[in-house]
């Protein structure tokens, strides 16, 4: 059986204190909106939404949702916020799905196995693309994509074209793009020497991405404080 979200319409103003209250209540504010309705403000249960999250398809998975006592509709997480500070959901986005329209979505790309470069040759394996891009019709979307690697060797490239493909699946990434290969430790270590100071500035630029998209209240009533006192 399908989880089944219910979602409280929302009343009112949907400002900041607004959304602060709906979450001291112990539910998280929320839009629903697609298949040709008009948005709807809800809030919904934190703790069923991260169950949806963090199971084997994640963000993928697709569920009913409940509005209002107006009946399900077929509906997928299409963005969601954390609270940086605890990693607490504060906001998500729902989309509702047509269950025959077909839908662009990133998969998990699953490794399986270990090299035999790794193995036997001294080297390491290194996953370049973690998630690939593919078109289907949501019934078809798979959870994760295995691919076997035992057989890779060292200097080996797996390419998106060496994935299992199907007639359900049109992998959208170029199909030589690059998804794993084994390289020798000394070909790893030496960019990040080169790097160091570079790599080290990607990562802290990665760092405050706490969602999908969008900001968080907290970077936002900083922006807002910055450009006030420059008016000033």
């Amino acid at each position: 059986m399908p989880e089944v979200v219910v979602a409280k319409t929302r009343e009112g103003k949907f400002n900041k204190n607004a959304a602060r209250r709906v979450r001291a209540a112990g539910s998280i504010p929320a839009v629903l909106y697609g298949a040709g309705h008009e948005p709807v403000a809800v809030e919904v249960d934190p703790k069923q939404i991260s169950r949806i999250l963090y199971s084997e398809a994640g963000h993928n998975t697709i569920f009913d949702v409940e509005v209002g006592g107006q009946g399900t509709a077929k509906a997928m997480i299409v963005d969601w916020q954390h609270e940086p500070l605890n990693d607490k959901l504060i906001h998500i986005d729902m989309k509702r799905i047509a269950m025959d329209k077909v839908l662009r979505v990133n998969v998990r790309v699953k490794l399986v196995g270990t090299p035999v470069g790794v193995k036997t040759e001294g080297g390491i394996l290194d996953q370049v693309l973690r998630e690939v891009e593919v078109e289907c019709l949501p019934a078809d979307i798979p959870s994760h994509i295995d691919v076997d690697v035992s057989g890779l060797a060292l200097h080996s490239v797996l390419r998106v074209s060496d994935l299992p493909h199907s007639e359900k699946l049109q992998f959208l990434e170029a199909e030589d793009a690059t998804v794993a290969h084994v390289v020798a430790i000394r070909e790893e270590a030496a960019p990040v020497a080169e790097g160091e100071a570079a790599a080290g500035e990607a990562v802290t630029a990665a760092e405050p991405e706490v969602a999908k998209k969008g900001k968080t209240e907290t970077e936002a009533a900083k922006k807002g404080k910055t450009e006030t006192e420059a008016k000033k």
